[in-house]
């Protein structure tokens, strides 16, 4: 995009913000859930009748499994009444109550007061529908006695209350005290006020399996009691941009970790000061798990004994300890490990909530994503079956039905990649340890020449563009390095790193990277619905950025702003072109940050691409860290359009960024928030990596 527009022809007069901002149509979860058991907080046996699916019938594997204490083995609510939740006041009545259920989560709850921790009884299965539950602001309280619990398949986040290492304010997503016979499994836990998970005062026989961790100061802690009673096994956990407790693990009778990745990646904010961490009496065995850029990834106390097998470090800093002996986790339970250099991938593509848990079994058979994928590989060095990604791409059949993966090797792949409209269900995926070991780049810009005449034009300068639904990237890099300051006879400085022009895109831990307009979140046609979630990644760039007119949610990453050319600080981080009556781009839950002069950085600015009055620009930036490059008065106006006739809003922004709602800086209202939260954005599409 070009910073200078055409003026504007003609502009309907609109309120700044109350026109502009759907306010709720209920308390929480307006979308159609048609996937889920029933609607409000109604039995599975008033839904259909169906049987009930393979995901009702799961128990726990590792020390949760193991009968003790009365309890044979973790199997939660089953046997009990199914419902389905979406409210507060159901999810806690349900929660709460002395016989067994079910409770499937198919909504956005936020916890009021924030920090609320509702108090779980036992025999309870509490499990989000598809990727559609979160719990915000709040989380779940297992107190002593209380057993056989399953928590599974839920987004639990957002307590922070704005300082880092929080001593005021006991807000976790999950705290166990004195509890037995607990499986955490398939959740997403990040940005709470205190820790993820608490295992504390003798709880017993748990096993974590699955997660995402991430996005805070302590993850995981175990232990605070001088017994050593403690059973618990973590495995296939992704624990990253997490300071420490990851875990901590104190005085555990037995500590079974195995297969997890712990990632800490550079560049970021938040910084490891330690991984896995043995105190006290504990004995853990810690096997085949992955540390990347951890600092003193492997720590023990002098009383403690911690035995290593397998285990891989990867550009880790400090203490590396093992000692001691520990124990035989196979006279208790059997397992299986994966081997360590497939953990990185196994995790970044499989943990965390899944579309497939939650939901009836006809609903996940039904779709084309739950067919078996066909794999492709690429490789510079000649050992895949391809050397290019666009080789591979082409060999990707027309109309095909289900998943393509393009598995590309580490390396950097100088080349253009066009994923055209009759190649849906196609990934690409980094096979590395980190994102920054695969990457797609090229240096065309808008002016840049083509080879039968003419210019790329912005749209056309991308280096990967993506025009089929349902496409997914990951693990990678994906850049434009167009040289601005080599270049200034050059007319047209715009260059795009990924354009999507298709519904259904999911950019699920990448980087994307460039100066003026790196990422072009487009729809196949104006009167087209565009759909793009992108999580856990990181966008670089300085002017319009993050542009376009699809319906584009950028959740829990970091949006990195960059010096010009010249080495001048100022910039515009959205410049959304939206239709009227659709929704635009919305940041949650994310960082923006970056090594640019203070107050130099609008959040946004409206784009009536060609002049259009019809269009309706909207940006939304939610509960996220800003830093003091943001300006004051953070949107500004474009080529002859108002940005207060068009949609620009905040809600419960942190950092040295944020400030006070005023007529420049127009804030949501709490009742306003509920009709702008991710789920709004993509209606009845879950995300889910395959």
């Amino acid at each position: 995009m070009s910073e200078i527009r055409s003026k504007a022809r003609h502009r309907r007069s609109r309120t700044a913000l109350a026109a502009g901002v759907p306010l709720a149509l209920t308390a929480a979860g307006i979308m159609s859930y048609g996937t889920v058991f029933g609607v409000g907080a109604q039995s599975e046996a008033a839904a259909a009748g169906a049987a009930a699916p393979a995901w009702a019938a799961d128990t726990a594997d590792g020390f949760a499994s193991v009968n003790s204490l009365g309890q044979n083995g973790t199997y939660g609510g089953r046997g009990g009444k199914t419902v389905t939740v979406k409210t507060l006041a159901d999810l806690e009545k349900y929660a709460t109550a002395a016989e067994p259920y079910v409770i499937v989560v198919a909504a956005t709850i936020a916890m009021n007061p924030v920090g609320k921790e509702i108090k779980v009884q036992s025999d309870k299965t509490i499990v989000g529908a598809g990727t559609s539950g979160h719990i915000v602001g709040g989380g779940f309280f297992l107190g002593s006695g209380v057993h056989n619990v399953i928590i599974r398949n839920l987004t639990i986040r957002d307590a922070y209350q704005g300082v880092w290492n929080d001593k005021d304010h006991d807000f976790d997503a999950i705290q166990m005290d004195g509890a037995h016979h607990v499986w955490i499994d398939h959740n997403d836990l990040r940005n709470m006020a205190d820790g993820l998970i608490d295992v504390r005062k003798d709880t017993t026989n748990v096993t974590v399996s699955w997660n995402k961790l991430g996005n805070d100061n302590k993850a995981f802690g175990i232990g605070w009691t001088d017994n050593v009673v403690t059973d618990i096994t973590i495995h296939h956990n992704w624990i990253r941009e997490t300071e420490q407790r990851n875990p901590s693990t104190d005085n555990a009778a037995h500590a079974h970790l195995y297969n997890n990745l712990l990632e800490d990646v550079a560049g970021t904010t938040i910084k490891s000061s330690y991984g896995n961490y043995a105190r006290g009496k504990t004995r853990m065995l810690l096997e085949n798990s992955y540390f990347q850029g951890m600092n003193n990834p492997v720590i023990k106390d002098g009383t403690a004994s911690l035995v290593q097998k397998g285990n891989t470090f990867v550009s880790t800093t400090g203490r590396n300890e093992s000692g001691g002996t520990a124990f035989d986790p196979k006279t208790y339970y059997g397992y299986t490990l994966d081997k360590t250099a497939d953990v990185p991938g196994i995790l970044k593509s499989g943990a965390g909530p899944r579309s497939s848990i939650g939901t009836t079994a006809a609903t996940t058979a039904a779709s084309p994503k739950a067919a078996a994928a066909t794999t492709l590989t690429v490789a510079k060095d000649g050992t895949g079956q391809y050397s290019t990604v666009q080789a591979a791409v082409n060999a990707v059949p027309a109309n095909n039905p289900a998943r393509v993966v393009i598995a590309v090797k580490p390396g950097t792949y100088r080349e253009l990649v066009k994923v055209p409209s009759n190649k849906p269900h196609v990934t690409i995926q980094g096979t590395g340890g980190s994102r920054r070991d695969t990457t797609i780049v090229y240096n065309n810009a808008s002016g840049t020449p083509k080879p039968g005449g003419g210019t790329y034009g912005t749209g056309g300068s991308a280096t990967v563009a993506v025009e089929a639904d349902d496409f997914q990237a990951r693990n990678l890099t994906i850049s434009n390095d167009f040289d601005e300051a080599a270049n200034q006879s050059l007319n047209g400085h715009q260059a795009v790193a990924l354009r999507t022009a298709a519904d259904k895109a999911f950019l699920d831990s990448v980087i994307v990277e460039g100066d003026q307009d790196t990422l072009l979140l487009d729809t196949a046609a104006k009167d087209r619905l565009g759909r793009v979630y992108m999580r856990n990644s990181y966008i670089v760039g300085n002017v319009d950025f993050i542009f376009g007119r699809a319906t584009a949610v950028i959740d829990g990453s970091v949006i990195t702003l960059k010096k010009r050319w010249n080495g001048t600080s100022a910039g515009y981080v959205t410049a959304p072109s939206t239709a009227a009556n659709r929704k635009g781009i919305l940041i949650a839950n994310s960082t923006v940050n970056g090594n640019v002069s203070d107050r130099t950085f609008h959040l946004g600015r409206p784009w009536h691409a060609g002049g259009d009055a019809s269009l309706d620009p909207q940006t939304t930036v939610r509960n996220t860290s800003l830093s003091a490059a943001i300006k004051s008065t953070p949107w500004t106006d474009m080529s002859g359009f108002s940005w207060k006739d068009d949609r620009f809003a905040e809600y419960k922004n942190t950092g040295p960024g944020a400030g006070p709602a005023s007529s420049d800086r127009p804030h949501l209202t709490d009742t306003q928030a509920t009709g702008q939260e991710i789920a709004d954005w993509l209606g009845d599409w879950t995300p889910t990596a395959s």
